[in-house]
C-alpha cells in the first residue's frame, strides 16, 4: 500500500494535539475501566481504522465501540444493540468534552465510570476541571491522520518478520504514541517506575519482560517536532553507541532512545524504506547488545497468501 505522507509541523497544531491528547485519554480511560486487563495494558490501546481511531468493542452494556472518525471529525458511538451516537470534534475545552462524552456513553447504554484525571502528563489537571478554551484544527488533524495511516502500514510489516512474542500496531493514549514492540522472551528486571501521573505497578507489569520498542508520536512540550523512536527495556550495555541509521537518527540520551525526525522520512525519496532502515536498525542494536536469540526469533517479512515456511524440528 502506498499512502500519503503529509507534512505535519509541530509549532502549527501543537495546541490541537494536545487537546486531541486529553480527548483521547478520557476515550481510552472509559475503554481501560471496562475492560478485563490484558498484560502490557494492551486492553486498553486504540487501533487505527480507515476512518480515523477506534476502541474497538467495549464489554460494556450490549458492547460500545468509540471511534474518533478524523475524516468527519466527530467522536461517534455504536452500540451493538444498534444504538448509535456522536458529537462533533470542535473547539471547546477539555470539559466540555468529558461533559459530552459521558452524555454519549449514557445515550449508548453504557457506563460512564472512569478515572478522571489525566496519565504521564506534568501537573495533571483533572478532565472535569480544565475549562481552558482549547483550538481544533480540523486540517492538521487530517494531515496527522494521514500520517498515521502510512506509518501503521510500515509498522505493520515490521512486526511480521518476528516468530517471538509481538504486540499489536497500537496507540496508547497516555503517552499518545503508535507503537509495536517485540519481546526476547526474557523476563526483565524490576522497573523503577516513576513515569508521572501513572501508578508503578501499571509499569511494572508493562515491562515486566525484555522489549525492543518501536514507535511514533507527534511530538510533546519536549520534543517539539514529530519523531519516530526504539528503545530496549533493559537498556543493554553499548545500546546508545550503536551506529544510528539512516541519516538524521541519533540517540537521545536524556530520553534514552533512538529519535529519527519524521520531516527526515516524509521529505525522503522513499519515505517507508528511510523508516524501514531505522526500525530494523534500532532492533539489531538491542537484540545483539542484548543477546537475544535473533536466530530463533526473527523470520522474513510476511507476504500476503503465502503461508510461512515451517521448518522440521
Amino acid at each position: 500500500m502506498t499512502a500519503p505522507w503529509p507534512q505535519i509541523p509541530f509549532e502549527a497544531w501543537h495546541e490541537t494535539r494536545a487537546a486531541l491528547h486529553l480527548y483521547a485519554q478520557i476515550v481510552g480511560k472509559y475503554r481501560l475501566a471496562r475492560t478485563p486487563w490484558v498484560n502490557h495494558s494492551w486492553h486498553a490501546t486504540f487501533y487505527v481504522t480507515a476512518r480515523g481511531l477506534t476502541t474497538s468493542l467495549v464489554p460494556d452494556a450490549a458492547g460500545i465501540e468509540i471511534v474518533f472518525d478524523l475524516h468527519r471529525h466527530a467522536v461517534v458511538g455504536e452500540s451493538a444493540d444498534g444504538r448509535r451516537a456522536e458529537f462533533p470534534l470542535a473547539p471547546m475545552s477539555v470539559a466540555d468534552f468529558h461533559a459530552r462524552f459521558h452524555d454519549l456513553i449514557e445515550r449508548l447504554g453504557g457506563t460512564p465510570e472512569f478515572d478522571g484525571r489525566p496519565n504521564e502528563l506534568p501537573d495533571p489537571v483533572p478532565f472535569a476541571q480544565d475549562r481552558r478554551p482549547r483550538p481544533y484544527d480540523a486540517n492538521a488533524v487530517a494531515r496527522f491522520f494521514q500520517a498515521l495511516v502510512a506509518i501503521a502500514s510500515v509498522f505493520c510489516r515490521f512486526r511480521t518478520g518476528y516468530l517471538g512474542k509481538v504486540s499489536p500496531v497500537h496507540l496508547f493514549w497516555g503517552s499518545f504514541d503508535l507503537a509495536v514492540t517485540r519481546f526476547s522472551g526474557r523476563p526483565a528486571p524490576r522497573h523503577p517506575g516513576g513515569i508521572p501521573s501513572l501508578p508503578d505497578d501499571v509499569t511494572r507489569e508493562a515491562y515486566s519482560h525484555e522489549v525492543s520498542s518501536a514507535g511514533f508520536w507527534p511530538g510533546d512540550a519536549r520534543t517539539k517536532f514529530p519523531a519516530f523512536y526504539s528503545y530496549a527495556y533493559p537498556t543493554p550495555q553499548g545500546f546508545a553507541d550503536a551506529p544510528a541509521a539512516p541519516a538524521g537518527a541519533y540517540f537521545d540520551r536524556e530520553l534514552g532512545e533512538f529519535l529519527l525526525p519524521y520531516d527526515i522520512v516524509q521529505a525522503s525519496a522513499d519515505p517507508e524504506a528511510t523508516l524501514v532502515a531505522f526500525l530494523d536498525g534500532a532492533y539489531r542494536a538491542a537484540a545483539d547488545r542484548g543477546r537475544w536469540d535473533r536466530a530463533a526469533l526473527e523470520c522474513p517479512i510476511g507476504a500476503p497468501r503465502r503461508p510461512r515456511p515451517v521448518t522440521a524440528s
